[in-house]
């Protein structure tokens, strides 16, 4: 009895020790990150483990030149495009993809790999999708290895990796104003609101007859809304036409005034109210 008592103690002490060993965490050596961006209507997003440098020399050495290298630690970093995206004039589809490198010291090589879960040993060229080549660009010393998003507009952003003392960038392209003007044609059937802020996208983009259009039809719904007046009234002024600029205007100032509390840019169409009439 005793004998068996004390083999149940054992097999618990082993139990309680296994568990404490499974619930330790402790900071990893390159631990995983992630960067994302909307660019237009794109999400680009980038999932990476960070290393460090240590005091090792990185380039040429712990990352040797010539060969493939996952761009990052642990597994390939992996990059996620939520819309259809051109990269270096390379059409690429929307979905994930495995990021490798290849450093050279006569230019690097930034490819994307079809197979987002490739490693640096099951990696195959055959399943490259895109290949750029690029210099590194040389930078302060980074200790970590991180990823960014950089100079994004509508239609572009950079991805960039910077890491010791070297960046490399790629530039990828989005369709936005293509999407957005077929969620425009799909939209316009539904309330003023969608007509006004397909008129107010059209005026951003300087396509005055367009957002012409698209705004009449907002104010023949809307009746005296001050939002969809003062798009009409800015419409007007990048046409020129001030004096009416100014009638549409003061019918926005009208109408919002009645509801302060929603009149967003009261300010703003105060402030053209008189810029304008020393323009007319």
């Amino acid at each position: 009895m005793i004998r068996k008592n004390t083999m149940m103690m054992l097999v618990a002490a082993m139990a309680t020790v296994n568990v404490t060993l499974a619930q330790l965490q402790l900071p990893q050596p390159s631990p995983k990150a992630q960067v994302m961006q909307t660019v237009g209507l794109t999400d680009i997003t980038i999932d990476y483990s960070s290393p460090g440098v240590k005091g090792r020399t990185i380039w040429g050495t712990l990352v040797p030149f010539e060969k493939v290298w996952r761009a990052g630690a642990n597994s390939a970093t992996k990059i996620t495009f939520s819309k259809d995206v051109s990269i270096e004039n390379t059409p690429v589809a929307k979905g994930s993809y495995s990021v490798f490198m290849i450093p050279s010291p006569t230019g690097w090589t930034i490819i994307l790999n079809k197979d987002a879960s490739a490693s640096e040993e099951s990696y195959k060229q055959e399943n490259d999708v895109v290949r750029i080549k690029t210099f590194p660009a040389s930078i302060p010393k980074r200790e970590r290895l991180m990823y960014s998003i950089s100079g994004f507009t509508d239609d572009m952003a950079n991805v960039d990796m910077e890491w010791d003392n070297a960046r490399v960038s790629f530039v990828v392209k989005t369709e936005t104003e293509k999407q957005a003007l077929d969620n425009i044609k799909s939209a316009t059937s539904g309330t003023w609101r969608i007509h006004a802020n397909a008129a107010r996208y059209h005026l951003e983009k300087k396509n005055l007859d367009a957002a012409n259009t698209y705004i009449d039809q907002a104010i023949s719904l809307a009746g005296n809304e001050w939002y969809a007046l003062w798009i009409k009234a800015q419409i007007l002024a990048e046409k020129k036409d001030y004096k009416n600029a100014l009638v549409f205007a003061q019918k926005a100032k009208d109408s919002g005034d009645k509801n302060p509390n929603s009149f967003w840019y009261k300010q703003d169409v105060e402030k053209a109210l008189v810029e304008w009439k020393g323009k007319k």
